[in-house]
């Protein structure tokens, strides 16, 4: 059976959200500002936001590693 990915933009805040696995969770920062990763209670990435989306046309492209959790 196939995980459906969420997907939600807030064009007010400028806010975009991916979210690999619904399960509780919480965000913390990666070495970009505009960049935080969601991770279970076991430290494994089941999401990713951004912040002010619309800003990054204008600068050089984003790029981010979010670090998976081997077990």
């Amino acid at each position: 059976m196939a995980e459906e990915i969420k997907v939600w933009y807030e064009k007010e805040g400028d806010y975009l959200e991916v979210i690999f696995k619904q399960e509780a969770g919480y965000f913390k920062e990666t070495d970009n500002d505009t960049v935080m990763e969601k991770v279970d209670n076991e430290g494994n990435v089941i999401g990713f936001s951004i912040l002010k989306v619309s800003k990054l046309n204008n600068e050089k492209p984003l790029s981010i590693g979010l670090k998976m959790r081997i077990a």
